[in-house]
């Protein structure tokens, strides 16, 4: 049974005060070690159990195990050059699944709670900078009927030497798959945060506060309640992120 071990205290959090850090999964449903470590990232966005943080959860399925028995409908050779990005950037001898990876800086077994935990919390205590995120929705083109776009604008970032960009990701949680093949065949699968598209913006603006907008792709058979845009500032070459945020793609219903 997976739990997160963590101290009462550490569960009140100030919102307003928590830093945003940006947790990757790279899972795939054709894994059979892969959903221990969706169950992790559920419990790390729903519980938010890391005082002073505030998780940002991204599902990103890679594509080396389709040829195994089950074609995960998620998957993307994208994530998998992604993951084949970090293990470089942070010396991997190689890259598997299940394997989370915090703020672009450390990298672990996507199923060990304990080093969620330790690896989230550390990562809160480093200096983060400040973006803002916002989405539109309609009325911007009379041929496109449902234009939905994302605006980022950069306020702040902690001093780096690395060029940046802007990373954009529409994610989509509470989202179920019956398994018919492969190591995973007869279960069926809940994942969080599933990521839908990532678009990186290269031109990034050097003075805080210009803002840069992005069209967004969104899938109509996609549960619009269920969708998040989530922002991050990444640097170019040692893929450490920066500032991050994340929007629902329509407000909270009362």
């Amino acid at each position: 049974m997976l739990a997160l071990a963590v101290p009462g205290p550490e569960r009140a959090q100030e919102p307003q005060t928590a830093v945003p850090v940006v947790v990757e999964l790279f899972t795939s449903e054709g894994c059979e070690s892969c959903p221990p470590a969706d169950v992790l990232l559920q419990r790390l966005e729903s519980m938010q159990p890391v005082a002073g943080a505030q998780i940002i959860p991204l599902g990103l399925h890679v594509d080396y195990w389709d040829r195994l028995g089950w074609k995960d409908r998620f998957s993307s050779v994208q994530f998998t050059n992604r993951q084949r990005m970090y293990g470089a950037r942070l010396n991997a001898d190689d890259i598997y699944t299940p394997q989370m990876v915090v703020d672009g800086r450390s990298a672990f077994v996507g199923s060990d709670a304990e080093a969620a935990r330790t690896t989230i919390s550390r990562a809160a205590t480093r200096a983060h900078g400040v973006i803002s995120l916002q989405i539109h929705t309609g009325g911007f083109e009379k041929d496109i009927a449902d234009r939905t776009t994302a605006t980022v604008m950069v306020q702040s970032l902690p001093p780096h030497a690395d060029p940046v960009d802007v990373v954009v990701a529409v994610t989509e949680s509470r989202v179920e798959t019956k398994v018919t093949g492969g190591e995973n065949h007869g279960r069926t699968l809940t994942h969080t945060a599933v990521v839908h598209d990532l678009t990186t913006l290269h031109d990034v603006p050097d003075a805080p506060g210009r803002a840069m907008t992005t069209v967004l792709r969104i899938n109509s058979s996609w549960k619009r309640a269920n969708v998040s845009v989530v922002a991050f500032v990444q640097e170019r070459r040692s893929g450490s992120i920066l500032a991050s945020s994340l929007k629902p793609l329509e407000p909270a219903r009362p």
